[in-house]
């Protein structure tokens, strides 16, 4: 077989030599590769039916097309692989404690809680904690991840053990993984008038594939129907033996909610930690770890919730956080309290970045503020290739059944956005773990943490993706925009929604009643106290009509901060009136809600019935 050409010009021959490139490379990346000129592989690419330009990132299929084409072997290098050999450019080491056994000390265990929802895991991480956790959830689920650390005496010494708090539902697979690879420790909680469920199962088969130890947290064993001794014979057949029955797995019966054997448990855990793993790092070198959550915050910028693995981390220390980098102004501990710098194993806010990184990602600490801004620039330039080279055809989950049927698309793609970075991983992961069969692939382009914006609706526009706003609304002229293009944007606060009308438009059974209408939005331009009707919001009406007794949402810097809300007293100036025009002021009362700030946004709307076209 002989070597293409193009215009007489003939292109070397691979010979099954092998072509290393990353996600997202061009045509001039491979032709670099191989010493050809980007021209001339643009028209091997026109040849076999692709218009692709020489340095548009293309996706892997296409860079494989092209490498058997001229007879290369393609090697897509791992986002891993990637990063590593980034930072050996930079002769740094990740992941290993630097020096001999003489600088390492001991450190305390990181522990994350699993099992199945409704078992009490919130509960027991609540009482652990002393905090309430529960009441601000959606859904009664954990939303958002964080971490602390707490205290506890074992044989009369003072230990501490971290705790890594990670959504618990079945699907939060990734983040529990997540957690896994950060975690020493798992508890595994599960209830003792329920015994083993599913669940149960899937984050036991998630701690087992992480290689961590496992402490058993018999909850609920106050309750009626309670049987701690079903669940020890329940758990044998999954491999856990409890130590009175001659195995290594300690079983501790707790109630959370009555706070009993809750130290027994922390005592088990430490003294697991000390019989089987060997929990040391150097607190010497520069801080290495794992970001745990990250937000916007408004007064502070971009704060992320980091777990130090090894080595000491100092505010002043200049740090990367997967693409984000910054100089560390601050760092608070669980309790909000400053803290100057933060030894291996323990959790601390971090202040100072640039922009917010990704749950999971790995941070690191470096000499200089211009390798740390290098190191983030190359790894944002590479998710942003790698994103570009995964767009596809547009259309919204109404008509997603029909494109499925008459094969007009093979894949859906979701831009996913939320209120913290925990909670998109989360979602992102499981969409991507949805079992629809062969017809349809489900492809995340971008994630990201903050409102949904303008260059969000670009993308979806460019790669006909639906926009999926977690917690979070569009921001300025965004939802206009997506009205006008026809981006179909949807917003969800409690994820088991989301997952399911994705995976209904899959299978071909969404059939939507009703529709979410947009009335109007108000800013709260000062808020005036009555004794008799609570807070009034003081709103210029900034689009459509604001009406008396419809639904309601306040935004606050571009997160839904109370949902279902009603419009329940209506004024304009001394007089009540049933609606309040574009552009007009006038006063709001949200019935007993009051907490209203100045510069929220009142957004009203009503659902409407829709026809299934």
């Amino acid at each position: 077989m002989q070597a293409p050409s193009v215009g007489g010009v003939m292109l070397p021959r691979g010979n099954g030599q092998s072509v290393r490139l990353s996600r997202g490379a061009s045509l001039t990346d491979f032709a670099e590769k191989i010493g050809a000129n980007p021209a001339s592989l643009v028209g091997v690419m026109m040849n076999l039916g692709e218009m692709v330009t020489a340095t548009q990132s293309v996706s892997d299929e296409t860079l494989k097309l092209l490498a058997d084409e001229m007879n290369f072997v393609l090697e897509i290098v791992s986002p891993e692989e990637e990063d590593r050999e980034l930072l050996e450019s930079f002769d740094i080491e990740f992941g290993e404690d630097e020096g001999g056994e003489e600088f390492l000390v001991a450190r305390p265990p990181v522990v994350t809680v699993m099992g199945h929802v409704d078992h009490g895991k919130t509960r027991l991480l609540d009482t652990i904690r002393k905090t309430n956790v529960v009441a601000g959830e959606a859904g009664g689920i954990t939303q958002h991840i964080g971490a602390y650390q707490v205290t506890t005496q074992v044989n009369e010494e003072e230990r501490k053990i971290t705790f890594i708090d990670t959504p618990g539902h079945e699907a939060f697979t990734a983040m529990r993984a997540r957690g896994a690879k950060s975690t020493d420790i798992a508890i595994l909680v599960v209830a003792a008038n329920d015994g083993v469920m599913p669940q149960t199962i899937e984050a036991l088969n998630h701690a087992k594939a992480a290689d961590v130890p496992i402490v058993v947290a018999v909850n609920k064993i106050d309750v009626e129907g309670a049987d701690p001794t079903k669940v020890r014979g329940q758990l044998t057949e999954y491999g856990l033996v409890a130590e009175e029955y001659g195995g290594d797995t300690m079983f501790v019966d707790i109630s959370a909610k009555q706070g009993l054997n809750i130290e027994a448990l922390l005592e088990a855990v430490v003294l697991t930690a000390d019989a089987s793993l060997d929990l040391r790092a150097n607190p010497e070198q520069d801080a290495q770890g794992i970001a745990i959550e990250s937000r916007l915050d408004r007064g502070r910028g971009a704060v992320a919730t980091v777990l130090v693995q090894r080595g000491t981390l100092r505010v002043g220390d200049t740090m990367v956080v997967g693409d984000a980098y910054g100089r560390v102004r601050a760092m608070l501990d669980d309790t909000g309290e400053n803290l100057e710098e933060a030894g291996p194993s323990t959790p601390v806010l971090v202040l100072g970045l640039t922009n917010v990184p990704g749950a999971g990602d790995n941070f690191l600490v470096v000499d200089e503020d211009r390798t740390a801004r290098q190191i983030a620039e190359k790894r944002a330039a590479r998710e942003r290739n790698a994103n570009f080279a995964r767009r596809g055809v547009r259309f919204s989950l109404e008509n997603l059944d029909e494109a499925l049927k008459a094969g007009l698309v093979q894949e859906l793609n979701l831009i996913i956005k939320g209120d913290a970075s925990g909670s998109v991983e989360a979602l992102e992961s499981s969409l991507l773990q949805l079992d629809v069969g062969e017809e349809v692939d489900i492809r995340v382009l971008h994630r990201g943490v903050g409102a949904v914006t303008e260059s969000d609706i670009d993308l979806a526009m460019g790669s006909d993706a639906i926009v999926i706003g977690f917690n979070v609304r569009a921001a300025g002229r965004a939802a206009q925009m997506a009205e006008r293009e026809g981006v179909d944007v949807r917003y969800y606060s409690v994820i088991y929604q989301a997952i399911e009308e994705i995976e209904a438009a899959l299978k071909g059974m969404l059939k939507p009643e009703y529709e979410e209408v947009e009335l109007g939005t108000a800013e709260i331009r000062e808020v005036f106290k009555s004794s008799k009707l609570g807070n009034i919001a003081g709103v210029l009406v900034r689009s459509g009509e604001v009406k008396r007794n419809t639904k309601a949402r306040l935004i606050r810097d571009g997160k839904v901060v109370a949902e279902s809300l009603t419009i329940s007293g209506l004024r304009r100036f001394k007089d009540d009136v049933t609606e309040i025009r574009e552009g007009f002021e006038g006063g709001i009362n949200l019935g007993n809600f009051n907490d209203i700030k100045v510069d929220d946004v009142i957004a009203t709307y009503e659902m409407r019935e829709k026809p299934r076209a």
